[in-house]
C-alpha cells in the first residue's frame, strides 16, 4: 500500500468537517451573486477582483467560425491555440510569453473536473478539451495570474472554468459538411425528468484532413446530466464519455520540403497517431441558507491515451527509426469543498469569507515510453505505476472598506505525495512536498464607469512524478541522472484598469509581470518537457468589447510580452517558444432572424527558437469568416477557414534531426507544422 494511502482516511476525516461548497474553479470564489454574465459584453465593474478577469457566453462561441473544438478557448483575450499534431491529440496553447505546450502553467477545469493531467505519458500538464462539446458551453471564466486563492497547479499564466449548460431551450440538431471527408453532427435535447432536468447529447466527427496522409479522425463525444434546481439550491449529476482515435501528421523539417522529399503537408513516418479515451461522473451541490453559501463536488475519471510519435526520424536508431510510443491509463478521483459567509464583520466593515478544500488522486496504472515501428513495441524505455495525491485548503477575505475601495486576501496550502514504482528499481521511491502561495487584490472603483486593480501572489507548478524520484537514466539503466523538485514556485504581479464606456464599450488594461523558479521547456527528441532555468516574464495586455446594439459586436485585442531566463549562460537568455506578440480582431452581425455573419483575424509574432535567439520562426496571421441564415427553427450557414489561404506555420521548433543519408549527428533544423489550407465547411441545423 502506497504510504500515503495510510494517511488519506485522517485527512478525509478532516476535510469533511469543512463546509462543503464545490470550489474547483476560481469564479466559483467570485461569486456574481444576482449578476448575470452573458459572454464579454457583460460590464465586469463592482464584480471583478484584478483587470484579467473576465467571461465567455454562448453568446461569443455561437457566430465564431471555429476550425477545431479547442479554439473555444482563443475566446480569451491573448491566447491562441494551435496544433502540431493530429486532430485528437491536445492542442498547442501560448499566452502571456509562454509556449504552454499542451497545458503546462494554464490550469482548465470543466464543469470543476480538472482537464490537466499530472505526470503525463506525453507532457506535465496535458490538457485535453476535445471532449467538450462547444455548443454545450454555457460560460468560460478565465482568470490570468496568480492572484485567486482557489486555483493552485498549473494556474501561474492562468486558468480557465469550463461550465456546461444544465438545460437547452429547444433540441438540437446539427450537421456539418467540408472538404477532406469532413463530417460532424451533433444531437442534443433536454427535457423534464421527475423533479429535475435531463439533458442527453450524442457529437460524431469524421475528418481526413489536407494531409498527405489521410488523419482518418474518428471522434465520439456523449454527455448525459441530470440536474435540479429549487430557488438557490441546486444539484446535478453528469455523465461525459469521449473516443477517439486518429494519425498524426507530425512537424517536419523544412530541409525535407526544400529537398522535395515530401510537401509541406507530407509526412515522413506513415504510422504514426494516437487513440484517446476519457469517461467521467461528476456530481455538483450548492446551498444557500441566509449569508451562508454551501457546495460540493465530486468526480471520477477514467482516462486512456497512446501516442505514437516520431521527431527526429533516424537520429538515435539509423535501422528501426525513432518513432516511440507514450502510453497513459488512470483513474482519477477527486472531492472539491467550501462555504462562504456573507456580510460578515472584519475590523467592522463588510466581509465575504471562504474556506475551502480540494483533494485529487491519480492511481496511473500505466505510465510508459516504449520504442516502436510501425506503431509495435519494440523494447521498453521505462514503464511505471504511480499514486499521486494532491490536497489542498485556502481562505480568502473580501472585504469592504468603503465605498469605493475593496481587497482580498487569500492564503492556499497545497500538499502533494508521489509514489513511483518504476520498471527499473532504482527509480522508484516516494516524495512529498508542501508549498504555501499568499494572494492579495485591491479593487478601487471610482464610478460606475471606470475600475482600478492591483494583484499580487504566489503560484505553482508541479513536476512529474517520475523526475522527483529519478535517479539514472532509464535510457541505459546507469547514467546518473539528478532529480527535480517536486513543486516550483511562480510570483506574479499586475495592476490595470477597467472602463466602460456607456455600457456599450467594455475596455480592460493590464500591466503584469511573472517569475518562474524553473521554466519547462520542449523537449524535440523526447517529444515532452523537462524542467530547465528560472524565467521572468513582463507585458502588457489590452482587450476591448463593442456592442452598439444587441445583434452586432466587435471585438480588438493586443498582448505584448518580454520573456528572459533569469541566470546567465553562455547559451544564452531567450526562451525558445517564447510569444511576444498576439492580436485578433473580430466583427460578428447576429440577429434573432435572418442573415448573419462573422469575420475574424488572428496574429502571433515571431519566436526565439533556440536560447541566442539566432534562430526564429516567422510569425503568423490568418482569417476565418462565416455568413448564413437563419429562422426560427433552422439555420444553414458556410464556413470560410482560412480565408486567404496563408501557409504561416502553426508551430516551429529547432531542434536536431536525421533523414536517410544524412550524418550520424544529424542536422539541427526548423521543424514546422503548416496551418490547415483554405477549406469551406456547410452548417445546417434544427431547432425541434
Amino acid at each position: 500500500m502506497p504510504h500515503f494511502m495510510i494517511k488519506l482516511p485522517h485527512f478525509l476525516s478532516w476535510f469533511a468537517c469543512v463546509a462543503f461548497a464545490s470550489i474547483a474553479c476560481a469564479h466559483d470564489v467570485y461569486d456574481l451573486d444576482a449578476f448575470k454574465v452573458e459572454g464579454r459584453g457583460t460590464p465586469l465593474i463592482g464584480e471583478a477582483v484584478s483587470a484579467s478577469q473576465g467571461y465567455v457566453g454562448q453568446i461569443d462561441l455561437e457566430a465564431r467560425p471555429m476550425l477545431r473544438s479547442g479554439e473555444i478557448l482563443e475566446t480569451i483575450p491573448g491566447l491562441i491555440v494551435t496544433q502540431h499534431s493530429g486532430t485528437g491529440k491536445a492542442n498547442q496553447y501560448f499566452l502571456r510569453g509562454f509556449n504552454l505546450d499542451h497545458g503546462t502553467d494554464f490550469l482548465t477545469t470543466v464543469d470543476g473536473m480538472p482537464v490537466n493531467m499530472v505526470t503525463h505519458g506525453h507532457g506535465q500538464g496535458y490538457s485535453d478539451i476535445n471532449f467538450v462539446i462547444p455548443e454545450l458551453v454555457d460560460l468560460i471564466g478565465y482568470f490570468k495570474g496568480s492572484y485567486y486563492a482557489a486555483v493552485g497547479d498549473f494556474a501561474s499564466a492562468g486558468s480557465a472554468s469550463i461550465t456546461t449548460v444544465d438545460t437547452l431551450d429547444s433540441g438540437l440538431a446539427k450537421l456539418s459538411l467540408g472538404e477532406d471527408q469532413y463530417f460532424r453532427a451533433l444531437v442534443a435535447d433536454s427535457q423534464g425528468f421527475g423533479q429535475g432536468n435531463l439533458l442527453a447529447a450524442l457529437e460524431r466527427q469524421t475528418n481526413d484532413g489536407p494531409w498527405d496522409l489521410d488523419e482518418d479522425l474518428d471522434k465520439t463525444n456523449g454527455v448525459l446530466k441530470f440536474s435540479r434546481q429549487s430557488g438557490d439550491d441546486s444539484f446535478a449529476v453528469t455523465l461525459m464519455g469521449y473516443d477517439a482515435s486518429w494519425n498524426s501528421a507530425d512537424q517536419i523539417p523544412e530541409r525535407a520540403v526544400e529537398q522535395g522529399l515530401i510537401s509541406p503537408f507530407g509526412s515522413l513516418d506513415q504510422s504514426v497517431g494516437g487513440k484517446s479515451s476519457r469517461y467521467s461522473i461528476s456530481t455538483d451541490w450548492s446551498q444557500s441558507s441566509g449569508d451562508v453559501t454551501t457546495k460540493a463536488n465530486a468526480y471520477a475519471i477514467a482516462y486512456d491515451m497512446n501516442l505514437w510519435s516520431n521527431f527526429t526520424y533516424f537520429l538515435d536508431d539509423p535501422v528501426n527509426g525513432d518513432q516511440f510510443e507514450q502510453a497513459d491509463r488512470r483513474m482519477i478521483y477527486g472531492l472539491s469543498a467550501s462555504r462562504s459567509y456573507y456580510r460578515q464583520s472584519f475590523f467592522g466593515r463588510d466581509a465575504r469569507h471562504t474556506f475551502g478544500a480540494q483533494l485529487r488522486f491519480d492511481d496511473i496504472e500505466e505510465v510508459g515510453l516504449y520504442k516502436t515501428v510501425d506503431r509495435r513495441r519494440i523494447s521498453t524505455v521505462r514503464e511505471d505505476a504511480i499514486d499521486e495525491l494532491a490536497a489542498s485548503v485556502f481562505y480568502e477575505t473580501l472585504v469592504s472598506w468603503s465605498g469605493n475601495l475593496k481587497t482580498t486576501l487569500g492564503l492556499r496550502a497545497d500538499y502533494y505525495d508521489f509514489d513511483v514504482s518504476s520498471g527499473l528499481t532504482a527509480n522508484s521511491g516516494a516524495v512529498d512536498d508542501t508549498i504555501i502561495s499568499p494572494k492579495f487584490n485591491a479593487i478601487y472603483t471610482t464610478d460606475n464607469d471606470v475600475e482600478y486593480y492591483f494583484s499580487a501572489g504566489y503560484g505553482f507548478h508541479s513536476n512529474d512524478a517520475r523526475g522527483t524520484t529519478i535517479r539514472v537514466d532509464p535510457n541505459d539503466g546507469t547514467t546518473p541522472v539528478s532529480p527535480v523538485d517536486p513543486l516550483v514556485r511562480s510570483q506574479g504581479a499586475e495592476t490595470g484598469v477597467r472602463v466602460s464606456w456607456r455600457d456599450n464599450l467594455n475596455t480592460s488594461i493590464a500591466i503584469w509581470g511573472l517569475r518562474l523558479d524553473s521554466e519547462l521547456l520542449y523537449v524535440g527528441d523526447a517529444g515532452n518537457t523537462e524542467a530547465s532555468r528560472p524565467s521572468e516574464r513582463s507585458g502588457i495586455e489590452i482587450a476591448n468589447h463593442f456592442a452598439p446594439n444587441d445583434w452586432l459586436s466587435f471585438d480588438l485585442d493586443l498582448a505584448l510580452t518580454d520573456a528572459s531566463f533569469r541566470d546567465e549562460d553562455p547559451s544564452g537568455r531567450e526562451i525558445p517558444g517564447a510569444i511576444d506578440k498576439v492580436a485578433s480582431a473580430g466583427v460578428s452581425i447576429n440577429p434573432s432572424n435572418g442573415w448573419f455573419g462573422a469575420l475574424r483575424w488572428r496574429y502571433f509574432g515571431g519566436r526565439p527558437l533556440i536560447e541566442d535567439g539566432s534562430v526564429e520562426s516567422n510569425s503568423f496571421s490568418a482569417f476565418n469568416g462565416r455568413i448564413g441564415y437563419k429562422q426560427e427553427r433552422w439555420m444553414v450557414s458556410l464556413d470560410l477557414l482560412n480565408a486567404l489561404d496563408s501557409r504561416d506555420h502553426d508551430i516551429t521548433y529547432f531542434y536536431a534531426s536525421r533523414l536517410p543519408g544524412e550524418s550520424g549527428e544529424g542536422v539541427e533544423d526548423r521543424h514546422f507544422h503548416v496551418i490547415e489550407p483554405r477549406s469551406l465547411r456547410l452548417n445546417l441545423s434544427w431547432r425541434f
